[in-house]
């Protein structure tokens, strides 16, 4: 499912004109992103967090030199699922047919 067509889902269950949820969720999207930019979390309660994960430095590989390369300590965004949001995905997906619990 790609933006557009979570906008035209939304859209069609409440009744709100496709232009009024994109722009609620680009401003969703806008605040997780700025949230996160200033490594403050964000948790929605049943649906999961988007947190800061932070990698320790660790020693890489430039393949092409063949040299050792220090890679330094870093931030990433992630997103962690709520206990309830993962069980409904696995008794979801469970229960599909073969040829549609192919989640490529």
């Amino acid at each position: 499912m790609r933006k557009a067509d979570l906008v035209a889902n939304i859209a069609d269950k409440t009744g709100i004109a496709k232009v009024d949820v994109l722009v609620s969720l680009e401003s969703f999207f806008k605040e997780v992103k700025g949230s996160l930019a200033e490594g403050e979390n964000v948790y929605i309660r049943g649906f999961g967090s988007f947190i800061v994960k932070k990698r320790a430095k660790k020693i890489g590989r430039h393949i092409q030199e063949n040299k050792a390369i220090e890679i330094p300590e870093h931030f990433i965004p992630a997103f962690k699922p709520a206990k309830i949001f993962v069980e409904q995905v696995k008794d979801k997906v469970a229960n599909l047919p073969d040829d549609e619990s192919d989640l490529d």
